[in-house]
């Protein structure tokens, strides 16, 4: 049980995250970022974290608020689990080396306090739709677009399991 406690501590407010984003940069360490709500953890989002923590050495997930899921017209039940349970479950993931979770619509804030090297998106996103990045290819960083893992989505989950009823 030694590692339960290091769970919490992968869950950054912004200025501590800010802190480590220094310390990490300083030890010479690259920083990848990708974000989402991550209602239920399914294959989709596994992929896209292992490739998001591929393209770099530190991976900082950003993860919406339950109030900016609710902005995202989800649907009316979601979120499904609450912020907290969320940054939870992705910060016990090996690959995930801090969880912030976000109040905005968009990540653009955090985006453009943190810096990162590699944005990272999965989806059917173009670069230039991705919230920032322009400011992280300004700086010499990379956007990069992980393909979607056909037939999961949280989305998709949902819809499922409201036919089987």
């Amino acid at each position: 049980m030694r590692n339960a406690a290091i769970i919490p501590q992968k869950i950054y407010d912004l200025n501590r995250l800010k802190h480590a984003v220094e310390v990490w940069r300083f030890l010479g360490k690259t920083i990848s970022f990708t974000n989402g709500v991550f209602d239920i953890l399914h294959q989709g989002h596994v992929y896209s974290l292992s490739q998001a923590a591929q393209e770099a050495d530190m991976l900082i997930v950003g993860v919406n608020s339950d109030a900016s899921v609710k902005r995202l017209n989800k649907g009316p039940e979601r979120p499904i689990n609450d912020q907290n349970s969320r940054a939870l479950l992705l910060a016990s993931m090996l690959m995930v080396d801090a969880v912030i979770v976000f109040d905005e619509d968009t990540p653009y804030e955090l985006i453009t306090t943190l810096m990162p090297d590699v944005l990272v998106k999965g989806g059917d996103y173009r670069v230039e739709e991705v919230v920032g990045h322009k400011e992280i290819l300004a700086n010499g960083g990379n956007v990069v677009i992980n393909p979607i893992v056909e037939g999961f989505s949280t989305t998709g989950i949902v819809e499922r399991m409201r036919h089987q009823k």
